[in-house]
């Protein structure tokens, strides 16, 4: 890489030229072993020879843990790990992995967890209502057209007898989840809505969502709320048929959350910010992942092989063959669904108090990022 010219007014003090240094820094790998040549308002050129620019010039890594569940759509974190985008920001990001949000928040709350990915469910907001201040501050799933993960099911030989026509004949079917208060019980929830139906109409089981697949084939169950790669399997097996995805139910739906801690949100907050430019990087590239409805996108094989090395699904067909779930590639959530889902939660009484969407989300660390990032643009490499 050549010279790169960067202009300032007045003398180039220590305070600018560590600004500068910053700018550099986002540059990436790209912009190592670079002479940046800074050129002052009074034609003086200073020439700065920066053997390696990385956070280890200015500073020592700042160290950030982060939980995650090893679920394909925590791949903005393991990506941001994987290609260095944490590292240009002079962060040294520790990954924990965890079976669920709910089991992050006591780390959380304590400030041993900075960061946190998974859905926003009754839980979390009951965390929320006790006094844990934790904020929702980006979006980690979520389900534009054509990425709709979570998926409606019947069993195929329902549709075959006749039982089964139209969501209408719901009633009474027992249905495959996998917890109450989370996002696949509102997209079940929208469904029967729309078909006349209530909640209560139905009977759910929750089991693991990999079991749907042996629960629809054994006949255990009726019809499954079921999160990808469960519904291609089971269709794939013969046991069900789709009936309609997230995405057509629920258009956008807010499915899971980036959470921050209230100690890197108000004490760690410039580490925050260069998380999330990290962070933000990684929801991009992923995104570049992504053609027609899958993962077949410039950035494909790169993505599946990082999801590959860190989730549970070592199969790289498996990624290819299912519906992969969207991500807002600038970042922001969606707060009419999250706010939409709260009032689901409530009227099935999963809520301890009252407690409000404007008390949880922060969108500070997002428009920054967008700020410095700039706007998305869909390509091979971000």
């Amino acid at each position: 890489m050549g010279a790169r010219d960067i202009s300032v007014s007045g003398l180039v003090d220590h305070h600018r030229l560590r600004m500068i240094l910053r700018r550099l820094r986002l540059l990436g790998r790209q912009g190592r072993n670079t002479v940046a040549r800074i050129v002052t308002s009074h034609g003086l050129v200073l020439a700065v020879v920066l053997a390696s620019i990385g956070p280890a010039n200015a500073q020592s890594p700042i160290a950030v843990t982060v939980g995650a569940a090893s679920v394909t759509s925590d791949a903005p974190i393991y990506i941001a790990d994987k290609k260095g985008y944490f590292r240009d920001e002079g962060l040294a990001v520790k990954v924990e992995n965890f079976r669920s949000a709910s089991d992050m928040v006591p780390h959380l709350a304590t400030g041993t967890l900075d960061a946190g990915a998974g859905s926003a469910s009754a839980g979390l907001y009951n965390a929320v209502a006790r006094g844990i201040k934790i904020k929702i501050v980006a979006d980690k799933a979520s389900s534009p057209l054509g990425y709709g993960a979570t998926k409606i099911l019947i069993r195929k030989d329902h549709i075959d007898s006749g039982r089964y026509k139209t969501p209408a004949d719901f009633k009474g079917m027992k249905f495959a989840m996998n917890a109450p208060g989370v996002s696949n019980t509102a997209t079940l929830n929208a469904i029967l809505k729309a078909a006349g139906l209530r909640y209560s109409d139905v009977e759910t089981v929750n089991m693991p969502l990999p079991d749907h697949v042996a629960a629809l084939g054994n006949k255990a169950v009726d019809a499954s709320a079921s999160v990808e790669p469960a519904p291609t399997i089971a269709i794939k097996n013969g046991f069900a048929v789709l009936v309609k995805a997230d995405d057509e139910i629920l258009p956008n739906h807010q499915i899971a959350v980036l959470l921050y801690s209230e100690n890197f949100v108000t004490k760690r907050s410039e580490a925050a910010r260069a998380f999330m430019r990290a962070y933000l990087r990684a929801v991009r590239f992923y995104n570049s992942a992504l053609k027609d409805g899958g993962m077949i996108g410039p950035n494909a094989d790169e993505v599946i092989a990082i999801l590959s090395q860190t989730t549970s699904i070592k199969d790289p067909a498996i990624y290819k063959s299912i519906t992969p779930t969207g991500m807002n590639p600038d970042g922001k959530v969606n707060v009419d669904s999250l706010a939409a889902d709260l009032a689901f939660y409530k009227e099935q009484g999963l809520i301890e108090a009252d407690v409000k969407i404007e008390q949880i989300v922060e969108h500070s660390f997002v428009e920054m990022a967008l700020r410095q990032l700039g706007p998305y643009r869909k390509e091979g490499l971000q």
